[in-house]
Parts: C-alpha cells; structure tokens; sequence
C-alpha cells in the first residue's frame, strides 16, 4: 500500500508517539479519504490504547479533530478533559508503543497482519509501528536507538549471553 498522507506512527506530537497518526486516520475519515480496511479499526487497537492513556474516550478524541483544531490544541483539549501524564509516563508510553508486537500480547496479531500485508518474509518487520510504515512504503525505522535494540536483548537470555 501507498503512504496515505497518514504520519508515521513514529511521529510525535507533544513528545507522544502514535497520536499525530490517530488525528491524520480520524481527519482522512471526516473528508472521506480513509481506505475502507483502515475505517473498520478506528477507535480500537491502537487507538484505544491512545484514548486511555490520555483519560478521554475515542469518541471524545474525534469530536477534539472534527472540530478542525491544531495537533497541540486537540492534544491539550485531551488532556484537560483527561489525563495530563508526566514525562515518566509519556516515555513508558513511548517504549510500550515502539515495541508493541515484539514479544507481548500482541505478537500473534503481528504474525498475521504480516500475513495479510504479503509481509511475512521480512523478518526485519519486529513491531506493529514498522509494520505500519513498511505497508505504507515508508522506509523501516530501527527498532530502537542505534539499530535493534531488539536484537541484543534476545541474545540474552536468564542472565546469560548466548
């Protein structure tokens, strides 16, 4: 699939990761840009998750982007209605996110998703969020800081280096 004109959802607003990409899927959807396969999950998934960290519902996102305000100001919107987190919290947010998909609960919906994208090969593709930038032909973000941190921490295992 093409970039859609969606941000990556490495991209951040505020210092979060995800949410830029959630107010892009919910703007396309009100001009009736957004691809019939992306419509079925908005509001769930990872869209869900965002809406909870944040304290507010998905409906109460979407009304913030429909009412054509900034990225900050839906943001600010969000978290005076919501939850303002800390930077301790905005950086647990950002790790859970950047690794969702990478031995968690969310790996077998991955695998499939890989499936479905004609993505299975690509063993390089660790996480939702490079899943969703290699469909969308963006190139692959590394996993984490210089390279896959990923990568180094399989090799150890109970302690032990393998």
């Amino acid at each position: 699939m093409k970039n859609l004109g969606l941000r990556s959802p490495y991209d951040k607003v505020a210092g979060l990761v995800y949410f830029g990409r959630m107010v892009d899927e919910i703007r396309a959807h009100a001009r009736g840009k957004l691809p019939l396969d992306y419509q079925a999950d908005l509001g769930k998934g990872l869209d869900e998750h965002c809406a909870n960290f944040l304290g507010v519902t998905y409906d109460l996102a979407a009304q913030y982007v429909k009412q054509g305000l900034s990225d900050e100001a839906i943001l600010e919107s969000c978290f005076s209605m919501g939850h303002r987190p800390s930077e301790a919290e905005i950086y647990m947010w950002n790790e859970f996110m950047l690794k969702r998909g990478w031995h968690d609960d969310a790996s077998r919906t991955l695998k499939q998703l890989k499936r479905e994208e004609a993505l299975i090969a690509r063993s390089e593709i660790e996480t939702i969020f490079q899943l969703i930038d290699a469909a969308e032909g963006r190139p692959l973000h590394p996993n984490h800081h210089n390279g896959s941190c990923l990568d180094e921490l399989s090799l150890v295992v109970g302690g032990r280096r393998y």
